[in-house]
C-alpha cells in the first residue's frame, strides 16, 4: 500500500497521544464539572468543543507558527498568562458555588442552566489556551512525526487526533452522566463544584510555577 510506510509512525503518534489526553488536566476538569452539573447534552457538546481545538493545535503546527510562539519568551509568556487567567476565572466562579436545596429529579434536567453555545466555547477555550497541549503537539510534530511526511498524511493525523480526543471525552460524559453517578454528586453539588474550582486553580497555579519560577 502506498501509505503503509506510516503506520508505525501514527501508531506511536496515537499511543502518544491517549496517554496525554486520558490524563487528568483542564480538559478532564471542564468535562466532569459539565456532565455533573448540567447533564448528558452539555457535556458532549463540552467534549466537541475540546475535540475541536484539536484543529487549532495541528493547524499552526503544520504551519510552523508555534515554533514561532515557542522561540518568542513574550509570546509564550503572554500565552502562559492568558490560559493560567482562564482556568483561575472559571476556578473561581466554581468556588463559589453555594448550595441550591435538596436534591430533586428534576435537577438531573439542569441541562438548560448553560447555553450549547457556552459550553462548546468553555470546552473549545479550556483546550485551546492550554499551554501543555501547546508544547504537546509542538512536540508531537517536530518529534515524533517526520518532516518528510506528506502533507495530507498529517492532515489525517490531525483529523484522527480530534476525533479521538472528542471518542475519549465523549466516553467520560457517558460514564459521569448516568443517573446513579449524578445523583450522588447532585446532593452535594455545590461541594463538587468547588473541589473543581479548586482543582482548576491549582492547575493554573501549577502552569505558573513551573512556567516562571522553577
Amino acid at each position: 500500500m502506498q501509505y503503509a510506510q506510516y503506520w508505525p509512525e501514527f501508531l506511536t503518534m496515537a499511543f502518544a497521544h491517549l496517554i496525554a489526553v486520558s490524563s487528568p488536566g483542564p480538559d478532564f476538569a471542564i468535562v466532569m464539572k459539565h456532565s455533573i452539573s448540567y447533564g448528558k447534552r452539555i457535556a458532549i457538546i463540552t467534549s466537541a468543543g475540546v475535540g475541536a481545538a484539536i484543529f487549532l493545535h495541528v493547524a499552526y503546527a503544520l504551519a510552523g507558527i508555534g515554533l514561532i510562539v515557542k522561540s518568542s519568551p513574550m509570546l509564550y509568556q503572554g500565552l502562559i498568562l492568558v490560559a493560567s487567567g482562564f482556568l483561575l476565572y472559571l476556578g473561581y466562579g466554581a468556588v463559589k458555588a453555594k448550595p441550591s436545596g435538596e436534591f430533586e429529579a428534576e435537577v438531573l434536567q439542569s441541562d438548560k442552566m448553560i447555553s450549547d453555545k457556552k459550553a462548546f466555547a468553555l470546552g473549545f477555550l479550556t483546550n485551546g489556551l492550554n499551554p501543555k497541549a501547546t508544547i504537546f503537539f509542538l512536540s508531537l510534530f517536530t518529534v515524533i512525526v517526520d518532516a518528510d511526511t506528506p502533507f495530507v498524511i498529517k492532515g489525517a493525523y490531525g483529523v484522527y487526533l480530534a476525533l479521538a480526543t472528542f471518542c475519549w471525552f465523549l466516553f467520560m460524559s457517558l460514564i459521569l452522566t448516568k443517573p446513579q453517578v449524578r445523583q450522588v454528586f447532585s446532593r452535594k453539588g455545590y461541594v463538587f463544584d468547588r473541589v473543581m474550582g479548586w482543582v482548576l486553580i491549582a492547575l493554573a497555579a501549577n502552569i505558573l510555577v513551573s512556567e516562571f519560577i522553577l
